[in-house]
């Protein structure tokens, strides 16, 4: 959160101090008393009215405890575990499963839910996703990270607003969400199958990136726009990949290797650490890869490695398993 946040002090002071100089070159002292006062003005509404910009492109209402009783079940649980005051809950009737925390401090925080994500994650999942919302808020990132979709609603050029998303955030954030979130849920797995159902429906229905939506795509739990065009312009999240492979490592599953199997029946011994495809009788460090004996292949013998079964034909899925040997 430190990076995060003095990233975006900097890059705060620098368009405050070009502003302010340009001003007092512009017009003397009366430029310069013009620009400061352009500066707080711009500072309130970026700072103060970030929140109302963000929901307001969501289409997002507040929700009561009488229309999802569950929902409000799940956060005052999960805000008694971490010791926070309970977030205002908004909902958006988006069919793409995705959520957003947005708010000045803890206690003026705003969780937002679409409808999509309310519909498509279980009981388990939707409890660990909250939690991970509600670690940005005890990381005490939100303010920032709501200062910089204030800010970048107010540039109507969609590349100059995407380059200031990109210098305010950091997959770093995402990552220690992610731990945050599946500690305080107490369920890593939940968090990760979660990730997949969100990235899956986000890929199948992507929002169209325009107008203050773009400049709180930053905000929420998955990139919401198309990978392709403008929307790739303001991708800020890591591969989801990788946010699963931390979370199986947070829960103690090891990362196996598979080996295409030459004959039916092959079992295979997993190796340590994960990599690329490696040709027959190439060494991998610390890895024990090989034919089970008696299962037609030659015993010991190596061969190449595939980090996912589904890079692997469909076709040869079929006669693969693995054995996990500690």
């Amino acid at each position: 959160m430190h990076c995060y946040g003095l990233r975006a002090a900097v890059l705060g002071g620098v368009l405050c101090g070009l502003t302010l100089t340009a001003g007092f070159l512009l017009a003397g002292m009366a430029g310069l008393a013009a620009a400061s006062a352009i500066v707080f003005a711009v500072g309130w509404v970026v700072y103060f009215q970030s929140e109302r910009a963000v929901l307001t492109a969501l289409r997002a209402r507040p929700v009561s405890e009488v229309e999802r009783p569950e929902l409000y079940r799940l956060v005052r649980e999960l805000c008694r575990d971490a010791r926070l005051p309970v977030p205002r809950l908004f909902l958006s009737p988006t069919t793409q499963p995705n959520i957003l925390t947005v708010g000045c401090s803890a206690r003026s925080a705003a969780v937002c839910c679409t409808e999509g994500l309310l519909r498509v994650l279980a009981l388990g999942e939707l409890r660990a996703v909250l939690a991970h919302e509600l670690a940005h808020v005890s990381r005490r990132d939100i303010a920032v990270s709501s200062w910089s979709a204030g800010l970048a609603s107010l540039v109507a050029f969609c590349p100059l607003s995407a380059l200031l998303l990109q210098l305010t955030a950091s997959y770093g954030r995402e990552y220690h969400a992610d731990a945050e979130g599946a500690l305080l849920a107490g369920d890593p797995m939940a968090l990760a199958s979660a990730l997949r159902k969100i990235d899956m429906s986000t890929a199948a229905l992507p929002l169209r990136p325009r107008g203050p939506l773009t400049a709180s795509a930053h905000l929420m739990i998955a990139h919401p726009f198309s990978y392709c065009g403008f929307g790739r312009l303001f991708i800020t999240h890591p591969p989801t990949g990788e946010r699963v492979r931390r979370l199986e490592a947070l829960a103690g599953y090891p990362r196996l290797l598979v080996a295409p199997a030459l004959c039916r029946g092959t079992a295979l011994l997993p190796a340590r650490r994960s990599g690329g495809c490696l040709p027959p009788g190439s060494r991998w460090p610390h890895t024990s890869l090989r034919y089970r004996p008696g299962a037609g292949g030659a015993p010991g013998a190596r061969v190449p490695v595939a980090t996912d079964l589904t890079s692997l034909p469909p076709r040869r899925r079929g006669v693969l398993r693995a054995t996990l040997i500690t």
